[in-house]
């Protein structure tokens, strides 16, 4: 082979390997590195850091993460008011539903407790002062890590890979445990997660309402969990692809709802959008209209932007051609068109903002600062307690692109 046909191949493997590391990069993201990033971007500011904790006991119960290590949470105990009160977290991270993607994410805090971070700051709706959570601040708050690669569903195992696929124990166990800890005596309950944990908490949103008395006050918020089932730049579905893999793989169908099961197809229900409906439990929704993850992750992935025409639009929404825009504008409509129906239900919330971001309640700019985004004279803090506490009903919509000038858009290098 001449020297130049060599020096092709070897740039096309290097391209190769650079979109193959890209998207395994983007699907392994979760928002604790956004929270460290801006913890460390105030530079005076000094977070409350929260251990980790094993759930010693779910070894014996199989609950383990992908490579067999003990799942865990971090915890901070409430006091005064807020003693009887618990908010869960489920942390977010992408998805695996390959074996090759499993055997990576094992390696990975999003995989494997071996490597996960002793300390993280508690920020957003976890924080603990009153003037950046008020609302929450003195609650039980938990942080329940993220380490199956399937938003806490699923229950199977690969023994040749020696890969564990153990959600749906992991969140049982984790339950368990946190119940045998005060969480019991419960007055008041609030299920949240963000990304991957938000589709998450919406999944195990009435099991959660079911471990409580009738008295206790049990909601769910899934924030960025709202994950469409969408057409990508190329006619094809990209996260439809992504979710069969991981639904097939992990034995997802059996930790989804039977009301959705029962009439689609398994891997449907794993989209929020056939789920919402059907849950029991009041549920909000906070979610951006042009979500980054779903924008580079799901709409125009490399894999389906076959002439990298939207190699700058997905990282900056500012580079994005009116054409480009026009299609976002369609990907909201679809968003809305999804929780028209949910929406219709006293009980639920919704705060759909018109922002290019991801993973709101969990930093403290965008969760509730001064300059936070809001919709009319309402921030998302305000807007989820006015919900949880039924002072407002809260159903906003944010007016489309680019009238909202209090976002928080993000921008990817």
């Amino acid at each position: 082979m001449c020297q130049r046909s060599m020096k092709l191949l070897r740039m096309f493997v290097f391209v190769g390997l650079v979109i193959v590391k890209w998207v395994e990069g983007f699907e392994d993201a979760n928002v604790t590195d956004l929270d460290m990033q801006y913890v460390s971007g105030r530079g005076f500011y000094r977070p409350l850091m929260v251990g980790f904790t094993l759930i010693n006991g779910a070894a014996a119960k199989g609950a383990v993460c992908l490579d067999g290590s003990l799942p865990g949470y971090h915890f901070h105990r409430g006091y005064g008011s807020g003693s009887n009160s618990w908010l869960i977290q489920l942390e977010g991270g992408g998805w695996c539903g390959t074996i090759k993607n499993c055997l990576y994410s094992k390696k990975t805090r999003h995989g494997s407790s071996f490597f996960m971070e002793k300390q993280i700051p508690f920020i957003g709706i976890l924080s603990n002062k009153a003037e950046e959570n008020p609302d929450f601040f003195n609650w039980n708050r938990i942080k329940i890590r993220y380490c199956d690669g399937a938003s806490f569903s699923g229950d199977s195992q690969n023994a040749g890979a020696g890969l564990y696929f153990r959600g749906q124990r992991i969140w049982q166990a984790a339950m368990e445990d946190l119940m045998s800890k005060g969480m019991r005596y419960a007055k008041q309950a609030l299920l949240s997660g963000c990304s991957a944990g938000g589709l998450a908490t919406i999944i195990h949103c009435d099991e959660f309402r079911e471990l409580f008395t009738r008295t206790t006050r049990v909601k769910c918020l899934s924030d960025a969990g709202l994950f469409l089932d969408s057409v990508d730049v190329s006619g094809r579905r990209s996260l439809r692809n992504l979710f069969g893999s991981v639904v097939t793989l992990q034995g997802v169908q059996r930790s989804l709802p039977r009301s959705c099961t029962s009439r689609l197809n398994p891997i449907l229900c794993y989209f929020p959008q056939h789920l919402i409906a059907g849950v029991r439990t009041p549920l909000f929704l906070l979610n951006a209209a042009y979500d980054t993850w779903q924008i580079q992750a799901s709409l125009a992935p490399p894999s389906a932007d076959y002439h990298w025409n939207w190699y700058e639009c997905r990282k900056n929404y500012a580079r994005c051609s009116a054409p480009q825009i026009q299609y976002l504008q369609g990907f909201r409509n679809q968003m809305l068109r999804s929780t028209r129906a949910f929406s219709r239900s006293y009980k639920n919330g919704l705060f759909i903002n018109s922002c290019f971001a991801h993973c709101q309640s969990e930093r403290q700019d965008t969760w509730f600062a001064h300059d936070s985004p809001r919709i009319g004279n309402r921030g998302i803090a305000e807007s989820v307690g006015n919900w949880y506490f039924g002072r407002v009903s809260v159903q906003a919509i944010g007016c489309p692109y680019p009238c909202d000038k209090t976002c928080h858009n993000l921008v990817f290098k």
